[in-house]
């Protein structure tokens, strides 16, 4: 289901039992499969994947040849850096123990949940059923194998927090004590308070 001010190029392959919000966009060579909620004003790069099911906000961005297997939730204003692969399978196997082909009734698909505001850089690798926290930024390349608190910066294979970022992307800076830190661009401040960071209420 779409409305006119949906654009989707003719190469891309876009399921009739899709939803696709206002203004989105989806480019060449992309798969929007079955069931899919795609909210207003999303952005479907090149190449890219969205599964069965999968359930996106508004403001989107999923960059080009990102594969989001279901059943991953993405929250409002997500980004999803080019090659970025969502996992779905905790114990993956082509065939079961006696060698007899894997079909669907054979495994349960679990989904990574990712939060408002929250980016995923370029290949990086997130595996389910991981949670990344709003306004969080994964860094290209690392490899989320465990839950990402909101505005944490992580990074690495495994990943780990190497810092903490705001609203707008940038990382923060430390305030006048262990537990402040400030956005270098908004000017906001923020509270850490065991591994939680919390902005501050004007």
């Amino acid at each position: 289901m779409t409305s006119s001010s949906v654009r989707i190029v003719d190469s891309a392959d876009v399921s009739a039992d899709a939803s696709i919000g206002d203004g989105s966009s989806i480019w060449h060579l992309a798969q929007v499969r079955e069931g899919v909620k795609m909210g207003a004003n999303c952005i479907v790069g090149r190449g890219a994947y969205i599964g069965t099911g999968v359930e996106m906000g508004d403001n989107c961005k999923v960059q080009n040849y990102a594969l989001v297997y279901e059943p991953a939730k993405l929250g409002d204003g997500v980004f999803i850096g080019p090659a970025v692969v969502l996992t779905n399978d905790t114990y993956p196997r082509a065939i079961n123990a006696d060698g007899t082909i894997k079909s669907a009734q054979d495994w349960e698909p679990v989904g990574v949940t990712i939060e408002r505001g929250a980016s995923i850089g370029a290949r990086a690798t997130c595996v389910a059923p991981v949670r990344i926290g709003a306004w969080a930024t994964v860094a290209a390349g690392a490899v989320v194998v465990k839950d990402v608190p909101p505005h944490a910066l992580v990074a690495g294979v495994p990943a780990r927090r190497i810092g903490w970022v705001g609203e707008s992307g940038v990382p923060l800076v430390a305030g006048d004590d262990d537990a402040t830190w400030l956005c270098p661009t908004t000017g906001s401040r923020y509270f850490e308070i065991n591994g939680i960071l919390t902005k501050e209420v004007a």
